[in-house]
């Protein structure tokens, strides 16, 4: 198994940047495909991004490709999400998740943390 725990939430204006970071623990990082998603109130949980095990491959979903980045970092087993040119619907709860493979599902992934709450004033 492997835990999941997200930080670096919190309030920013439109046209600012926040980045997530998700700690990892238990078993080995690098066998596990990482994502993001979120959810905002009354809504679907919906992906965001994820990278494959290697880092080599990164996938974005279309409402954020251009300005969120995600990457890894093995020795500190660590996944960011870095968001910039933020608008209020982005405004949500973002997860990050692991799986054995890089998927754009939410039941394919078995591995979740507690969420961040981002919130983006227009």
């Amino acid at each position: 198994q492997v835990q999941l725990v997200e930080s670096g939430g919190g309030l920013v204006q439109a046209g600012g940047s926040l980045r997530l970071s998700c700690a990892a623990s238990g078993r080995t990082f690098n066998g596990y495909a990482m994502a993001w998603f979120r959810q905002a109130p009354g809504q679907e949980r919906e992906f965001v991004a994820a990278i494959t095990r290697s880092g080599g491959r990164t996938y974005y979903a279309d409402s954020v490709k251009g300005r969120f980045t995600i990457s890894r970092d093995d020795a500190k087993n660590t996944v960011y999400l870095q968001m910039n040119s933020l608008k209020p619907e982005d405004t949500a709860v973002y997860y990050c998740a692991a799986s054995s493979y890089v998927d754009f599902v939410v039941d394919n992934y078995a591995y979740w943390g507690q969420g961040t709450q981002v919130t983006v004033s227009s």
